[in-house]
């Protein structure tokens, strides 16, 4: 059953981030010339992640951060690090653009539990516990809208698991919709089915 849910989801998933990510270049591009002229460093950040059957892949972001910063979880990074358009980059999730191409590649989806870094030894023991590696990692997710980070391995990986019960259109659409409008720094309520 979940198989086929995945393949269906895949098969609707693609078409739109193909066509969101044709649409959104522009803005991308923009997004890149503004980095580049108020930091130094590349605009795209690549960044090693775990994904679909714990398989590595390269995530793509727009940098929001000075290239100095250590490789780490957003939760152990200092906020003095995130550059003056990083931060704008963050609250309106343009940073997260890029991972279009994720999902067109078929790395990530568009909700799913966001990926985690393989040095995130705890989460990923977690996460393979509840079968959390049997869907791809999400732009974002039951947990992000949530606000819950993933400084508690624990808990992030059992509010992830809710979504493989509830995983539907429906609900994607939801979690998007509430991404956009701002959910993820704790304000936001988990939808129920």
């Amino acid at each position: 059953m979940l198989k086929k849910q995945l393949c269906c989801k895949r098969l609707m998933e693609w078409p739109v981030a193909v066509l969101g990510l044709i649409l959104v270049i522009p803005l991308i591009l923009i997004c890149i010339c503004v980095i580049r002229i108020t930091s130094r460093g590349p605009a795209i950040f690549r960044q090693e992640r775990v994904g679909l059957h714990e398989q590595k892949f390269i995530c793509y972001k727009l940098r929001t951060m000075n290239v100095e910063t250590k490789q780490a979880p957003s939760h152990e990074v200092h906020e003095h690090v995130i550059t003056p358009i990083g931060k704008l980059l963050r609250q309106t999730k343009l940073d997260e653009l890029p991972q279009l191409w994720n999902i067109v590649r078929g790395d990530m989806s568009f909700v799913g539990p966001r990926p985690c870094l393989p040095c995130q030894k705890e989460l990923i023991q977690a996460r393979r516990a509840l079968s959390l590696y049997d869907i791809r990692p999400g732009i974002t997710g039951i947990s992000q809208v949530a606000g819950i980070d993933m400084s508690n391995a624990e808990i992030l990986a059992k509010s992830d698991a809710r979504y493989l019960n509830d995983m539907s259109v429906k609900a994607d659409v939801r979690f998007i919709v509430m991404t956009l409008c701002g959910s993820g720094r704790g304000d936001a309520v988990i939808p129920k089915q």
